[in-house]
């Protein structure tokens, strides 16, 4: 007996994405090797804004092997029991390396606190060397990354991008630190600094958990006007009134739709479906819509489809 597929559908819930596998497995080795080198090089210098710079490192380690979990598990099938396939574990993940940006920026926070508090001694040198290789491998790497999210939409490359892009932001900020304390000796550089990229990084954490949330959540997407959608099909022939009607987003770039319509009793339900989903699809992009037609008189909404009724009747 051949397999069959669980459910046939007409838009696909996988994602095959070979430009961001590639952007991310080349950012994950280089990150992984440059991490070790600049925890080495923190604890040698005794550089807070170098450790923070390698924690942040160190959280980019794991969010990106996170993100190639994702990846992975996007090009897995719907099977009888995760219908829409995997898509979510990417939101799943964006979510959890916005909170790991957060964690790390509060780190940061305490430590900077502390060193304000009982102030150390840097080596200089050290702390310059590493901060300007630091600067010329996040700069590489966020290049990489800008060029995938241009390509393909996916929000745990957006997530590593902004994890990057902190890097390279602290990696600034730790060379400005070295070069303040090498001109005016006053070692309060290191926190003050370290302080501002905890901040950076807590911005980016709290954007991608944002995002993320609000995808869990099936909140209607940035972009889309419910309202509007709602008048549209009321415009389409047939169509008489739209309501529990719901749209979401699956992942960053699969949305769905489901509506309630009251159709005319004179014309074809399959014609206002028909009608409909080409509409979604070529204003809105919307390609995964379920259409309900109705009938006030056959389908009970209380006193909603009373209402409506009544409103009808008092037009003709």
């Amino acid at each position: 007996m051949a397999p069959t597929l669980y459910d046939f559908h007409h838009l696909p819930h996988v994602k095959t994405q070979h430009e961001s596998k590639k952007a991310l497995w080349v950012t994950l080795l280089l990150t992984m090797f440059f991490t070790v080198v600049e925890i080495i090089g923190g604890l040698i210098s005794n550089s807070l804004a170098l450790l923070s710079d390698s924690a942040h490192m160190a959280s980019d380690v794991l969010a990106l092997g996170l993100s190639m979990v994702a990846l992975y598990m996007a090009t897995r099938p719907p099977n009888r029991r995760f219908t829409f396939g995997f898509l979510r574990f990417e939101i799943i993940t964006s979510f959890l390396n916005g909170l790991t940006l957060a964690v790390i920026a509060l780190w940061i926070l305490w430590e900077g606190i502390q060193r304000f508090l009982h102030p150390e001694p840097i080596n200089f040198r050290l702390m310059l060397g590493i901060a300007a290789i630091g600067l010329i491998v996040n700069l590489t790497l966020t290049i990489v990354l800008s060029r995938s999210t241009k390509e393909e939409d996916n929000l745990n490359v957006q997530s590593a991008l902004w994890h990057f892009i902190g890097d390279l932001i602290s990696s600034i900020g730790v060379i400005v630190s070295a070069l303040l304390i090498y001109f005016t000796g006053w070692t309060i550089f290191d926190p003050i600094i370290s302080l501002v990229i905890a901040a950076i990084i807590f911005t980016g954490g709290a954007k991608i958990m944002r995002e993320s949330y609000l995808i869990l959540m099936e909140a209607v997407p940035d972009g889309f006007d419910l309202e509007q959608i709602r008048a549209d099909i009321r415009q389409i022939e047939g169509v008489e009134d739209v309501h529990d009607m719901h749209l979401w987003a699956i992942s960053t770039d699969h949305y769905s739709l489901s509506a309630h319509v009251f159709v005319s009793e004179h014309i074809q339900p399959l014609c206002v479906i028909l009608a409909v989903n080409e509409m979604l699809k070529e204003k809105y992009g919307i390609e995964h819509a379920t259409i309900q037609v109705e009938h006030a008189m056959l389908h009970d909404h209380g006193q909603y489809g009373r209402s409506f009724l009544e409103k009808k009747a008092s037009h003709e």
